[in-house]
């Protein structure tokens, strides 16, 4: 078995690739289809292979479905998560991500029970070059560049290449850990949001020649977000903090991880209301202080739960107490979540979770 990642750990890992690209924005681009992104709409086609694409700037080919997966850590759960949703558990050879606390409880048993490939992890929460290469995969994930970085230990991959690995890494963060990013690499990571959770799909669907239950959970998970689109359209929107109180290690004045930019807003924006710290990025993640947070108008609280042993009522009760002024704390008006707000498949419920408890706000 390999060694789960120290929770503390894990979150100084989150706030170091933080820092290592351009703060998060919405309102940019869609992604560049140069980056390998798949399309999340049109008919569905069985995958002609030799399959080839770019993917952050380097040419990937396929010539049949990989069997033999190793999906990095990367501090992620969202690829793991996308390949048990696709019901592509067979073809992992070892999964390093693992979070502990899901909003779909099955996910928590689904992935403990993906082989480890007996892994551990090195200084830099991840895989080292030489247990990658050890363990022969086919396939290598990424969620982002960095997991490809000589520097902090790992294969690179053009060291996979040579011994006939393919690597990949998640098209929306080709900007997050590679110095010489492109323009429209950067952007597509400033705008990330949900499409680009389902665009990651997708391409799975495509690399895996399961594109038509690809399309399904895509489009399903799509109606759904829309559904909540039409329910809250024309209403107040209503000023909404994502507060990850297990992760206060991630800011400099030990407050709650308050989750901006990116997937985070547009979740938020579907659910029918606008991030209260928006247009300042990820950066506030790291850099907000107490004033900051108690003169912001706060009228849903979301507490996100990074570990199994946090109560979300428990920690939305000392938020309250700690923030008074805020209209949340006045209404008590709140919900909790934890893997649904990030990158990942589960978006939709977290948009149907936070749609919820504003419309009560």
């Amino acid at each position: 078995m390999n060694r789960p990642l120290p929770l503390r750990a894990l979150a100084a890992a989150m706030s170091a690739a933080l820092a290592t690209v351009p703060a998060a924005a919405c309102g940019e681009s869609p992604a560049d289809p140069g980056s390998g992104a798949a399309s999340v709409t049109g008919p569905a086609r069985r995958t002609s292979y030799p399959l080839s694409f770019d993917n952050c700037g380097t040419k990937v080919t396929f010539t049949r479905p990989p069997r033999r997966v190793l999906i990095l850590n990367g501090t992620s759960v969202g690829e793991v998560e996308s390949f048990l949703t696709l019901g592509l558990e067979k073809s992992v050879l070892a999964n390093a991500q693992t979070y502990g606390v899901s909003d779909d409880p099955s996910m928590i048993a689904r992935i403990r029970a993906l082989p480890t490939g007996g892994l551990t992890m090195n200084r830099n929460f991840d895989v080292p070059a030489e247990q990658v290469l050890r363990l022969k995969p086919d396939l290598v994930v990424s969620t982002w560049s960095g997991g490809f970085d000589a520097k902090r230990g790992f294969a690179t991959r053009e060291q996979l290449a040579a011994a006939g690995i393919t690597s990949l890494v998640n098209p929306v963060n080709c900007a997050n850990g590679k110095p010489d990013a492109t323009e429209a690499e950067k952007r597509a990571y400033r705008a990330q949001s949900i499409n680009s959770s389902l665009e990651f799909m997708a391409l799975l669907g495509r690399i895996f020649d399961v594109q038509q239950r690809a399309l399904a959970v895509v489009s399903g998970l799509r109606a759904r977000v829309e559904a909540v689109r039409a329910r809250t359209a024309g209403r107040p929107a209503r000023k909404v903090v994502i507060a990850y109180p297990g992760m206060s290690m991630m800011n400099a004045n030990g407050l709650p991880a308050v989750m901006t930019g990116g997937v985070y807003d547009d979740v938020i924006k579907a659910a029918g209301g606008v991030n209260a710290f928006s247009g300042r990025g990820e950066d506030a993640t790291r850099t907000l202080n107490k004033e900051q947070l108690a003169t912001a108008q706060v009228d849903v609280l979301v507490v996100g739960l990074f570990t199994p042993e946090e109560k979300g009522d428990a920690e939305a009760a000392k938020l309250f107490a700690a923030y008074p002024q805020w209209n949340a704390a006045k209404t008590r008006t709140y919900t909790v979540v934890s893997d649904s707000v990030y990158l990942g498949p589960l978006n939709a419920l977290g948009v149907e979770k936070i749609a919820k408890v504003i419309g009560d706000a």
